[in-house]
């Protein structure tokens, strides 16, 4: 893969418009809830099969609406109406969701390369002198600790029981 395969930037400008989009998402989808791991175990899952079966239930039960009472079938309706537009707007969040994560792991992977780059070149011969504190703050953070420092810095390991004989 190139290894500069992201060269972009974003004026502050398009990240306040960005903040500001995501703020009327929020401000648009008030009743959105936060459920804890309690709930979300407990709760049915849906999938393609399930959302079939709900649309079918509303279809049957605006057939036959003398069945059921009035602010059943309303809120059945709001309910089925509300999931199907928030399984559309979840596709397109989720698309962008994945589509932000790999290009911030691809600009990750190339800040880091480059990173690596500049910590290679403080430790050459010819910019050892100069830049021999650049060099030591970023071996703290990437270089791999000597095997003296890691002994220095971990405790003794402790002595293995003697066995001992029963009678």
């Amino acid at each position: 893969m190139d290894p500069n395969t992201i060269s972009a930037t974003l004026s502050t400008d398009d990240q306040q418009v960005i903040n500001a989009a995501i703020e009327t998402l929020r401000q648009k989808l008030p009743f959105l809830i936060d459920l804890n791991i309690k709930d979300r175990v407990g709760m049915p899952k849906l999938g393609d099969k399930t959302v079939g079966f709900v649309q079918k239930a509303v279809q049957i039960a605006n057939e036959h609406p003398q069945m059921f009472p009035t602010t059943f079938l309303d809120e059945m309706r709001k309910d089925a109406q509300l999931l199907d537009i928030l399984m559309r707007i979840r596709l397109s969040v989720k698309t962008l969701a994945k589509r932000i994560d790999d290009t911030a792991m691809q600009a990750g992977a190339e800040a880091y390369a480059a990173a690596r780059t500049v910590y290679t070149v403080t430790k050459t011969p010819f910019a050892r002198a100069a830049m021999r504190e650049a060099s030591d703050d970023l071996a703290k953070r990437y270089g791999r600790k000597r095997k003296t420092e890691q002994a220095a810095t971990e405790p003794p390991a402790a002595p293995a029981p003697t066995p001992t004989a029963h009678t």
